[in-house]
């Protein structure tokens, strides 16, 4: 038979983790799906989290994990492959074709990092390559870095690294963005190469370098991947979700709700900034209100029932 859930959460990064403690902390059957190394948190390191000195972004979501499972919550290692209206339910499908129903979801899939897709982009994750200035940006204090990427995400993650790196490359075949900002960039020290393309990265253990197709190669410790994020078309038109204005990110009221009764959605998925903090609170904040509702829809259908009799 097909098994029906409380709460189920869609993302194990810090938003969905967040949440599915507090929702098994009242008393809901929780399910959470999804892989932890897909979470952008899992390859970072994180030193400006609240309470928190240094700590991989690892070490927080196996904790969290734990922390999640203590309390209850069901954890399957997939990803859902459907969404499927049915009632006031809904009915999700995943990897393997199991099925289950859901009395509310909590959408934290957080935001997939568009990928140069050249030689050591994939081996050399974590070792040097990074897709969040913000977040690994000061492990590389006086230390060559490069930027690629032609948006406001690269060049100003390019004026970031430049308080702090020795040097400094912003690279993209072109660039879309204010002038300003990118005579920002040049004032700053950036060198910025236009019409130039990233062929490979080089390195074992860590980045030691970086090919462009023209045969150029720089000397770096860090590459720094900022080509922006994919949108949630995909979700929104099976749900019905309502994006925002830039129709990359779900539209959510304070109690996380979306215009969809029963879903609601924390972290990067609700759009910027993309930060641990803010998925954790929006995580909270999520869990707490799909357990309730979950509880008055039970409450409702058993009175129902009642009335039936």
């Amino acid at each position: 038979m097909n098994r029906i859930y409380d709460v189920v959460i869609l993302g194990s990064g810090p938003g969905g983790i967040q949440a599915a403690i507090h929702a098994s902390r009242k008393k809901a059957d929780v399910l959470m799906l999804g892989r932890m190394h897909k979470s952008s948190l899992f390859w970072a390191h994180v030193e400006n989290f609240c309470c928190q000195l240094k700590i991989t972004g690892e070490e927080m979501l196996e904790t969290g994990k734990m922390q999640a499972e203590n309390f209850g919550t069901e954890i399957i290692e997939e990803d859902v492959l459907s969404i499927l209206p049915q009632g006031k339910h809904f009915q999700l499908t995943i990897e393997s074709g199991r099925t289950f129903t859901a009395r509310s979801l909590v959408l934290a899939t957080g935001t997939s990092r568009n990928r140069l897709g050249v030689p050591g982009e994939k081996e050399l994750l974590g070792k040097g390559v990074s897709y969040c200035v913000e977040c690994d940006g000061g492990f590389f204090r006086n230390e060559p870095v490069a930027v690629v990427g032609g948006q406001s995400a690269a060049v100003g993650g390019s004026v970031t690294l430049s308080h702090t790196a020795s040097k400094v490359w912003l690279i993209n075949d072109r660039f879309d963005v204010a002038p300003e900002l990118l005579a920002q960039a040049r004032e700053q020290g950036v060198t910025i190469l236009e019409n130039a393309e990233v062929a490979a990265i080089e390195g074992e253990n860590a980045v030691t370098g970086l090919q462009l197709k023209d045969g150029t190669r720089l000397d770096v410790a860090g590459v720094f991947i900022e080509l922006g994020a994919k949108g949630v078309l995909e979700l929104a038109a099976t749900l019905g979700l309502e994006l925002d204005e830039t129709m990359k990110y779900v539209q959510t009221d304070k109690k996380q709700r979306t215009n969809i009764p029963g879903v609601y959605a924390a972290g990067d998925i609700c759009g910027p900034p993309l930060q641990i903090a803010k998925a954790v609170g929006e995580g909270c904040v999520a869990g707490i209100e799909a357990a309730s509702y979950s509880k008055r829809l039970k409450t409702a259908q058993t009175d129902a029932d009642k009335e039936t009799d």
